[in-house]
């Protein structure tokens, strides 16, 4: 048994509160000492295994405002985080790559509607960066290895996706909420 939500318990309590910020609900905002204190957010990034991956059905693929999102939990690859809901401000991502093969990185990307596609290259296999306005990165990261990234985020959805090719197809995304 894992310690913390599900990913489904996880999805739906995002969804919940997007619900709320999208309507405004009175969501307390957590107080700052000061506008420089930073949140940590920790970030695993992981996969299965390559056989797990070369088994991977990419008619189906695990993109969020598809049908395949609806087998997120089913993801041979994906991000673990130590919370979803985050107070607005600088944040620091610290993320390790728990892969024992396969590089993987981390991008940022605010999310208007969570009922729609990123925009999409199929030929590339990636998340057309520039239009989905990623707004940072942490670099391809080897096994083993740890990246960071420090953003300012203004409440709303942002999704973290790993953008090298297929890798967001085979569901390695995932949704936090800044309030």
């Amino acid at each position: 048994m894992k310690d913390g939500l599900s990913r489904r318990e996880s999805i739906l309590t995002l969804a919940t509160a997007a619900g709320a910020v999208a309507l405004g609900a009175g969501i307390p905002r957590p107080a700052r000492a000061d506008s420089d204190t930073t949140e940590f957010v920790q970030v695993n990034m992981w996969d299965r295994g390559p056989d797990v991956m070369a088994a991977f059905d990419f008619s189906n693929r695990i993109m969020l405002g598809t049908p395949g999102a609806a087998f997120k939990d089913e993801a041979p690859m994906g991000f673990t985080l130590n919370k979803h809901v985050i107070p607005r401000g600088k944040v620091k991502f610290i993320a390790v790559n728990t892969s024992e093969t396969m590089e993987h990185e981390m991008l940022v990307v605010p999310i208007e509607d969570v009922t729609k596609p990123l925009p999409y290259d199929t030929d590339a296999e990636r998340v057309k960066e520039e239009a989905a306005k990623a707004l940072g990165e942490i670099a391809e990261t080897p096994p083993g290895e740890t990246g960071t990234v420090t953003l300012d985020l203004e409440p709303g959805i942002y999704m973290l996706l790993c953008n090298i090719p297929n890798h967001y197809a085979m569901g390695m995304w995932t949704l936090i909420v800044v309030i």
